[in-house]
């Protein structure tokens, strides 16, 4: 009964981890499809990506030395968890970058119709366009054209819209309501045709739209015009409706800065909390930092309960509407931070240890080769997070829109259910048994074992078809992401010089994040506007078992080299107590330098 004690100590520990990641699941992964919806391209939103890592990378060690340096980490953990929070709730109220519906109106003879194309690299849903061609309802599309002076000639004498041309003659644009019926579209070539029945002037009357060619100069003229046009179908409407931003013309627009500001100071708020609770809660566990997986364990609790009521709750709250509303999930998070940090008030914490010259204690530790290959580890499983992070969930909607129907209402429930078994399948059971997990195999083998996992969940979701067969793979989150933070945080613990313990720890996320995670958002950007979603993943699948194979040999050419070395430096009473340091299986697994 002893073991069973709760450790009320803990407890405000525990509720944070649970608190913090409840209120930044709603949140965190949709912000690339919430962005996405605002109307930025997968190159900006990979690009902006990129800069957040960088900017927790800076954050992290620094606000972590000043923590260590003037003992203050449950202050600045207190203010930067208000910054995260605040930050966040603002970006509910960026409007979206304005966009354009344009068609070209085509009249020749008696035939009138308005074509809209998609950009290049674009498509129209074709599930969507077969759909609205078994409605019978009437459609009308105002339209607003440019005029060249010739169209007159023929909107006036072969319209009979002579009071409209009174009025209008020789504007440069004309306007007018085009009238159809729904079932009248057609999808030719990529491109949407809208056959037009008659044209609405208004007070002007109707027209039949008859349009003879033109001879200007012994060359035949067509009329044909770009237009804007708003339809009273909002079906239509949106696909018809697309951004004319270029993405290096993105700089220019307000919406932008405003999401890349409030992005910047919620990265920064939430690495500084990460970084240093991790640090208190080890401070906290003092000599047995293998129950900190039995502390963070709640935080995928947390993460995968409101994961999967926000993507519930975001397709409901949707229901009838084109465009997803997230404003529910962002009173959730706000709601979830204000009680992590009442809860985090209450820590029972206080810095002991102190450092005297904290860079030259942590600078000491690179002169250790085996430092040195658990940097590089964490930049390489940062590219594989990134994936996971900002692209995953763009991925499953790319599979749900080529399968057609409805499977796009459903979306944000099916990425719900996936961070849900992300957690609850995956990194709970694992950060509970990643303290017996790291005693058994070592940290060094558990390296090996999350680039193995890596592999093979990216060239899992590289063979996908349909988005739903996601929820399975998700159950790897268990080894790529509750094995690996485990072993991260731990590690850092364990080496870390007395005092150093926040710098260490912020220093060990700012590789990870501000390196590898940065790098894997640019990457990825690129790939998926150049190649796709299932080769990018086949790609990054393929690259993490071969980084596998080199941490693999790299690790056994050092411990085998390291070895000889000291043989050299030391003298053996034996020649079999040489052979049994090189034989030695269980150093390599040590956690120490």
């Amino acid at each position: 009964m002893e073991n069973m004690r709760i450790n009320k100590r803990l407890l405000p520990m525990k509720s944070h981890y649970f608190l913090f990641n409840a209120g930044t699941a709603p949140i965190v992964p949709f912000m690339p499809t919430f962005a996405r919806q605002l109307g930025f391209s997968t190159v900006i939103v990979g690009t902006v990506y990129t800069i957040l890592p960088i900017v927790g990378m800076l954050a992290k060690p620094t606000f972590g030395a000043i923590a260590d340096r003037f003992q203050r980490q449950k202050l600045l953990f207190l203010l930067f968890l208000i910054l995260t929070a605040v930050s966040f709730f603002a970006i509910m109220f960026i409007p979206p970058i304005p966009a354009d519906s344009s068609v070209e109106f085509h009249c020749n003879g008696g035939a009138v119709d308005l074509k809209h194309c998609p950009k290049e690299g674009e498509h129209l849903d074709s599930t969507v366009i077969e759909k609205l061609q078994g409605e019978d309802s009437i459609l009308r599309c105002d339209l607003q054209c440019k005029a060249e002076p010739w169209m007159w000639g023929v909107i006036c004498d072969h319209w009979n819209v002579s009071q409209y041309c009174k009025d209008h003659v020789n504007d440069a644009e004309f306007s007018l309501t085009a009238v159809t019926k729904i079932r009248d579209l057609k999808l030719m070539e990529e491109c949407l045709y809208i056959v037009v029945v008659e044209g609405d002037f208004g007070s002007a009357g109707l027209s039949n739209l008859f349009c003879p060619s033109h001879l200007n100069n012994k060359t035949t003229k067509y009329f044909k015009t770009p237009c804007t046009v708003h339809c009273d179908h909002e079906e239509i409407n949106h696909l018809i409706t697309e951004t004319n931003i270029e993405n290096r013309d993105v700089a220019g627009l307000y919406q932008f800065w405003l999401l890349f500001m409030f992005l910047v100071a919620s990265w920064v708020g939430m690495a500084v909390v990460v970084s240093v609770g991790d640090a208190i809660c080890f401070e906290m566990l003092d000599d047995k930092p293998h129950l900190y997986g039995n502390q963070r364990l709640w935080g995928a609790v947390g993460w995968g309960t409101f994961s999967i009521i926000a993507g519930v709750l975001v397709d409901k709250f949707s229901e009838g509407q084109l465009t997803k509303d997230y404003s529910v999930v962002f009173y959730m998070m706000l709601g979830l931070l204000v009680l992590d940090m009442i809860v985090s008030s209450k820590l029972q914490h206080t810095q002991t240890k102190l450092s005297t010259n904290i860079i030259k204690d942590v600078g000491a530790l690179f002169g250790s080769v085996r430092i040195v290959i658990f940097f590089l580890w964490c930049i390489a499983v940062g590219l594989g997070t990134a994936l996971v992070w900002n692209f995953l969930f763009w991925h499953l909607e790319d599979l749900a829109a080529a399968q057609g129907g409805d499977h796009l209402n459903w979306i944000k429930t099916l990425q719900g259910l996936a961070m849900g078994i992300q957690c609850f399948g995956g990194e709970l059971p694992f950060f509970f048994l990643s303290g017996w997990i790291l005693k058994k195999i070592g940290h060094i083998h558990a390296m090996s074992l999350v680039l193995s996992g890596f592999g093979l969940r990216f060239l899992l979701y590289s063979a996908l078809t349909n988005p739903w067969w996601v929820l399975p793979i998700e159950l790897l989150n268990g080894v790529t992401f509750g094995i690996f933070y485990s072993t991260m945080a731990s590690y850092a613990s364990i080496v870390a010089p007395p005092g150093t313990e926040a710098t260490l720890q912020g220093l060990v996320g700012a590789v990870f994040e501000g390196v590898g995670v940065s790098m894997g958002s640019f990457i990825g950007g690129i790939a998926f506007d150049r190649i796709g979603g299932s080769l990018t993943f086949r790609w990054f699948g393929i690259g993490a078992l071969v980084l596998l194979g080199a941490h693999v040999l790299v690790r056994r050419l050092h411990d085998r080299y390291s070895n000889k070395f000291e043989l050299m430096q030391n003298e053996y009473r034996t020649p079999t107590d040489a052979m049994n340091m090189l034989d030695d299986d269980t150093q390599p697994n040590s956690p120490f330098p």
